[in-house]
Order: C-alpha cells, then sequence, then structure tokens
C-alpha cells in the first residue's frame, strides 16, 4: 500500500482496542480477509478502559476515530467491548458523516448472535469488565436474538489487567479466575459469551473452570464475517491478487510495546513491509544473526496454531525450531515472492 492511496479500496481497515485484547480479533480479520492492509492500534497508555464511564469512553473513542481516519482507514473495527457497549453509536455516526462515509462495526452484535445460535439450554453466560455489564448492551443484544434465554452477567474487573500484564499465572489469578466462573456454573450456562477481546487469550483456562461441555463464544470470526459483509456492500473490498500487511501503531502510547515477540511476531516483516515493535524486531534481527539476513520472517510459538495458520496463509514455511529467550519458538521463511 502506497503512504497516498486515492483509490478507497486500497486504504487499511483499522482496528483498535485498549492494549493487546483486540489482536485476538485481528487473528480471524487477518485468517478471513487475506487480501486487506490492517492498521492496528492499541491505547495502553488509558488502559484499562473496563471501569471508566461512558462519556470518557465516549471521548476516547471519537479521538481514536479521528486519528485512524486522518490514517485513511476505510472501515473501523472497534475491537474493545467496553468502547462498543459505550461509544459504537456517537463514533458510528461522526464516521458516517465523513465524506468517505467510513463504517464503523463492534463486537457485540456479532458474539451475540452467535451465542443465541449457540446455546441449547437457553441459559447464557457473560463475562466481561464492569463498563461493559453496566452498559446493559449484551443483554439487549441477547434478547434481540433469543427473547427466552436467561443471561447470566459476571463482572470481572481485574481480569484484563491480569491478562494484560502476561504470562505466567500464579495461583491467585487461577483463583480469581475460578471465582469469575462460579457463578456461571451455578446458573447452568452451556454457552459463555467471553465480553472482552482479552478473554480469549486465557481461554483454555476459562474452559477448564467452566467445564468441556460449555460452549465459549467470541467475537473475531463472526466479527470478521460481518466485516467482510460490510465491504463487500460498499464496494471497499481489496482487490485479489496480493496478500495484504498489518501495520502495528504506537500512536497514542510511544511505549506501547505492541504485539508478543512470538505469536504475531510475523507481522514484523510481513512482504517486507509493516512495522510491530522493538521487540519483535529485535526477534527477527537475531533470527537474520543465525540463519541469514533477510531470512526470518516470523517466530511463532509452535502450539500457537492459529498464527501458524495466518503465517502460512501468508506463503511462509517453517525451516527451523530452537530457543529465543528461554521460549521454544518455530522460524519461518517466505516461500513466496515479496510484495511490491
Amino acid at each position: 500500500m502506497s503512504a497516498r492511496s486515492p483509490e478507497p479500496r486500497e486504504r487499511p481497515i483499522a482496528v483498535f482496542d485498549s492494549g493487546v485484547g483486540g489482536l485476538t480479533v485481528l487473528q480471524d480479520l487477518l485468517v478471513e480477509l487475506p487480501h486487506e492492509d490492517f492498521l492496528y492500534l492499541g491505547d495502553t497508555a488509558r488502559f484499562p478502559y473496563g471501569e471508566r464511564g461512558v462519556a470518557e469512553l465516549q471521548r476516547f473513542a471519537l479521538q481514536i476515530g479521528e486519528l485512524l481516519l486522518s490514517r485513511r482507514a476505510k472501515l473501523l473495527v472497534v475491537a474493545c467491548n467496553a468502547l462498543s457497549a459505550a461509544a459504537l453509536p456517537a463514533l458510528r455516526e461522526r464516521m458516517l458523516s465523513t465524506t468517505l462515509g467510513v463504517e464503523v462495526v463492534g463486537v457485540i452484535e456479532p458474539e451475540s448472535r452467535l451465542a443465541a445460535s449457540r446455546t441449547r439450554n437457553g441459559r447464557v453466560g457473560l463475562l466481561a469488565t464492569t463498563a461493559t455489564v453496566r452498559s446493559g448492551a449484551y443483554a439487549r443484544a441477547v434478547a434481540a436474538h433469543a427473547p427466552d434465554a436467561l443471561l447470566t452477567s459476571v463482572a470481572c474487573p481485574d481480569l484484563a489487567p491480569i491478562i494484560q500484564q502476561g504470562f505466567p499465572f500464579d495461583r491467585r489469578v487461577v483463583e480469581t479466575v475460578r471465582g469469575y466462573c462460579a457463578p456461571l456454573r451455578e446458573a447452568g450456562v452451556d454457552t459463555v459469551i467471553l465480553g472482552c477481546t482479552h478473554y480469549p487469550l486465557i481461554a483454555p483456562m476459562l474452559q477448564r473452570m467452566l467445564g468441556p461441555e460449555v460452549a465459549l463464544v467470541t467475537s473475531g470470526r463472526s466479527l470478521a464475517r460481518t466485516v467482510a459483509a460490510s465491504l463487500e456492500h460498499a464496494q471497499l473490498g481489496a482487490f485479489v491478487g496480493e496478500l495484504g500487511f498489518a501495520d502495528f501503531k504506537r500512536a497514542i502510547d510511544p511505549r506501547m510495546q505492541g504485539v508478543p515477540e512470538l505469536g504475531w511476531a510475523f507481522a514484523a516483516r510481513v512482504h517486507g513491509r509493516g512495522y510491530a515493535s522493538e521487540a519483535v524486531t529485535r526477534a527477527v534481527a537475531w533470527g537474520d544473526d543465525q540463519f541469514g539476513r533477510g531470512r526470518t520472517v516470523c517466530l511463532i510459538d509452535p502450539e500457537n496454531a492459529a498464527s501458524i495458520r495466518i503465517a502460512q496463509k501468508c506463503g511462509y514455511r517453517p525451516f527451523e525450531q530452537g530457543r529465543y529467550n528461554d521460549r521454544l519458538a518455530t522460524f519461518f521463511e517466505r516461500s513466496a515472492p515479496a510484495r511490491a
């Protein structure tokens, strides 16, 4: 993508969140829409969002929306449940009033629709931040799709900050998660909405606490299909024929570390383009020193199957496995021509 893109189809899709949680949404967007370019912004300077009020969240959303509009985004994805609950109507009204008429897609509607179709006993659980639960947005959305369903909502004020801090998790964290899941087990839910984009990062732990028979619902894939439909309706889909790239920005917080060194590290050199973080850049540079300059395009945790699928979708193939910073990593090289 050139620095100046007069053709609306060539503009990026902008995805934003309060931190790294929105990367769980971006992951599915990258898989479902491989020809699109993406711009990701994490507002870690003002993280967490989950305990803030409606007026403040609306102000944040409008500020970020204007910033991403200046980066020539053709569609905005609000990959934050608290922002989607508090600010989506105001942000959508502002963006649709622009010359291009930029559409805004949130996470609550696709996730609620999916939960309504998944539940078998009509008992749906919700794990979300205080702001999201307080908004009642999920209660309204679930009722719209399944009027007879009973929604049990649990506010989890500590969970997103715990996940944002990263692994490993100690016993205190495990007990905190267990406490949040307890009301859902007591309610007999068979479907649980993960109402914060950070929560899929601990999906295995949540599944263990809730039981294998409980369906966990996340927004990623359903939202990606909603985005694809919006682009098709507006005739803004990227031209097929070349893979897109992901550009990670630290536009609001210059200290933002961006994406993890492993997992989404392929963003450091997606087809010779893009920028991830200093940590990712160092990781790829280390691969250059070990295996020859320019060969390593990414390092991925071998257990991170989703990121491996994305890397392969981008035309990469594994060529070596070793340890980086005491973590096992699979090294990938480009197996297709770089994007011009």
